[in-house]
């Protein structure tokens, strides 16, 4: 089994990374350092030119939609090929949106591709891939354990031709962003039907009235302006009897279908953000400027060890990222689910532990606003929860592997 990239996205593979090296990163600070200019849930005047030249550049080149694999309307990529786009991505917080292979974007617009009617697809998959709006997945909710998604309550009534939403959900990635236009909303439609049957799925454009963003939720004091992670609240929202997704009660298996991919593309970044943690933690082990007792710091303590094991560790838990995306390929993200689950679980703890390393290093500089490191530890400590927490997934790969020895 050759888990390398192809010779398909090879070619590709080196447009993306000159790309991110010679397009994006430079202009990556001047775009964040904009946020605190003004209103920080709009884009600054000079946000919007650097994201949509950036936008355009990046189509104009093909660089697009890189994630849809297995449809016809796709880039072409299979899951393996689109896992190294994915990690090259994760170098850079912008380049994901760049390249408009931004979550929670790209599994909704996987649901929308597979799961939803033409006339669907028409007013929100097309935008979605034009990269002209953005949308939101609203799932986590603050009254009940969402760890385990039956517990999912958010009252969704049908009323004559409409449904009638009701409740409150929490972490809704990017509805904050004032370009987010639609919501792919999980509500429970049959509070006493059997507990995999009584979950649904379904289309709630962002102005509906009743929708209302309480407040922006922060992540260890980051509020990721003016994409948010929102508290909101839907009062009495009523939406079209066709805005339910694959139909009542199906609600896990649209749920399943979008988030086995969106794990592949998580811990592939993952391993991005990993790669560029060992890179800085190795520049600054060389800086000749930083030498303590006569030595580079590379040289003090069990920094040679970390180093090391940073880089044992990051190819371990790429080779087996990689291997899960082979079995997506090959047998279906059904029975692959073990092997998604367990990535879940080793990908963003291998890159965190990478991240406090290199942060280490660097003192306490490693902390500030200095380097990207304080950021992408909490954004990677945050991972740790995304999709299911650490805990759900190895409880899977446990029940996988207790299962073989069941008679």
């Amino acid at each position: 089994m050759d888990l390398g990239p192809s010779d398909k996205v090879k070619p590709i593979l080196k447009e993306v990374k000159s790309f991110i090296d010679n397009e994006i990163l430079p202009l990556e600070r001047e775009y964040f350092d904009e946020v605190d200019k003004g209103d920080r849930w709009q884009y600054t005047e000079r946000q919007t030119e650097i994201l949509e030249t950036l936008k355009e550049k990046a189509r104009s080149k093909n660089l697009w939609n890189f994630f849809l694999t297995h449809w016809e309307g796709g880039y072409g990529l299979n899951t393996v090929e689109y896992a190294y786009v994915a990690e090259e991505t994760g170098r850079s917080h912008l380049a994901p949106e760049v390249f408009n292979c931004s979550a929670p974007d790209t599994g909704n617009m996987e649901v929308l591709a597979r799961y939803c009617t033409e006339e669907q697809k028409e007013k929100w998959l097309v935008p979605l891939l034009n990269g002209e709006i953005r949308s939101a997945y609203a799932m986590t909710e603050p009254g009940v354990a969402s760890s385990d998604a039956r517990n999912i309550s958010m009252s969704c009534v049908l009323d004559g031709d409409e449904w009638v939403l009701n409740g409150e959900k929490i972490w809704i990635s990017g509805a904050g962003d004032p370009r987010c236009k639609i919501m792919i909303v999980m509500c429970n439609t049959n509070p006493s039907g059997p507990r995999h049957s009584q979950h649904s799925q379904i289309l709630v454009p962002f102005e509906t009235p009743g929708v209302k963003n309480i407040r922006p939720m922060t992540i260890m004091n980051i509020d990721d302006a003016p994409h948010g992670h929102m508290h909101m609240r839907f009062t009495d929202v009523r939406v079209p009897k066709e805005n339910m997704i694959l139909g009542e009660g199906r609600g896990f298996e649209v749920a399943q279908g979008r988030l086995g991919p969106g794990r592949i593309h998580h811990c592939m970044r993952a391993i991005g953000a990993g790669e560029v943690a060992i890179e800085l933690m190795c520049k600054r082990g060389m800086d000749p400027n930083k030498v303590a007792f006569g030595k580079n710091l590379a040289q003090l303590g069990a920094n040679f060890d970390y180093i090391a094991e940073s880089r044992i560790e990051l190819n371990a838990a790429r080779f087996l990222t990689l291997d899960a995306a082979v079995k997506m390929d090959t047998v279906g993200n059904k029975i692959a689910a073990s092997e998604i689950a367990q990535i879940k679980v080793y990908a963003p703890n291998v890159a965190l532990k990478i991240i406090d390393r290199a942060i280490q290093i660097h003192g306490g500089e490693g902390v500030s606003q200095y380097t990207p490191l304080a950021s992408m530890y909490a954004h990677m400590r945050t991972l740790r929860l995304a999709d299911g927490p650490d805990e759900v997934h190895r409880r899977a790969v446990a029940r996988y592997e207790l299962g073989k020895y069941m008679s």
